[in-house]
């Protein structure tokens, strides 16, 4: 009981620490651009109903949700073929190394001449930026199998789709979610600025339409919005990880423990 609450603790009091130098640093303020945050906290009930939350963040969140599953897919599965096959890695390599260093938001513009300017557009480019973390960490996962846990496989006859699940993602997966985290960080930035581009509905252009009509205190809460989600996406996608790499959790625990 006693680990639980000091990480509930640790988990609440920087959140709660920042909460209150905001409060007391703005509490003062006149500038209309950095209101205190009490009245942003007043403005945020009568803005976030349930109306708005339907027909704001519903929307992104299925977006950001359908762009980051399809990059999920890609990256795992042409993550694993790079990563299992030394010729295929050497001929993808430099093209990797070269698409992965354009920044998504350039690609905006260009993802727009194809998909228009719908649902499809933003769902892309989420996509097109969550992808390469999860197939990068998925190529490095892959490659980093043990050898001898690869021989043990095969000796037993474990070969095709059931060494593909039980030995390679199996031992692949703590890389492989590392990059699904680093991936889930980066579909919310891209979830906002698609949103921004001709957009009619979601929390990125909420946001610009309230700084547009110097609604102030609206854009803020709409920033806090967005930190929420973002904080709660966080703590489902550490319960997913957990579940699922739970017996990696159990090794590194008992080596920590073992002398």
């Amino acid at each position: 009981m006693r680990p639980f609450l000091l990480r509930l603790f640790f988990v609440v009091a920087l959140p709660a620490l920042l909460v209150a130098v905001w409060w007391l640093a703005s509490d003062g303020s006149t500038n209309v651009y950095w209101p205190p945050l009490r009245t942003i906290l007043r403005t945020f009930p009568d803005v976030w109903t349930s109306e708005r939350l339907r027909s704001d963040l519903v929307p992104s969140l299925l977006r950001l949700l359908a762009g980051y599953a399809a990059a999920a897919v890609v990256g795992v599965a042409l993550g694993t073929v790079i990563g299992s096959y030394r010729r295929v890695r050497a001929v993808c390599e430099p093209v990797l190394e070269f698409l992965r260093a354009v920044p998504p938001p350039v690609l905006v513009p260009v993802i727009m001449l194809f998909a228009g300017i719908g649902d499809t557009m933003k769902i892309a480019v989420i996509a097109s930026g969550c992808v390469w973390p999860i197939l990068l960490n998925t190529v490095e996962g892959v490659r980093a199998v043990d050898s001898v846990m690869a021989e043990t496989a095969r000796s037993y006859g474990i070969t095709g789709v059931a060494r593909l699940r039980s030995v390679v993602l199996r031992a692949a997966s703590p890389q492989i979610f590392a990059g699904l985290r680093q991936a889930l960080s980066i579909g919310i930035i891209l979830m906002v600025i698609s949103e921004m581009f001709a957009a009619s509905n979601g929390l990125g252009f909420t946001v610009v339409q309230f700084q547009r009509s110097f609604a102030i205190p609206d854009m803020w809460t709409g920033i806090l919005v967005l930190g929420l989600l973002g904080f709660l996406l966080s703590v489902v996608f550490q319960l997913v990880e957990r579940r699922v790499l739970g017996w990696y959790h159990g090794l590194r625990a008992v080596s920590r423990r073992s002398p």
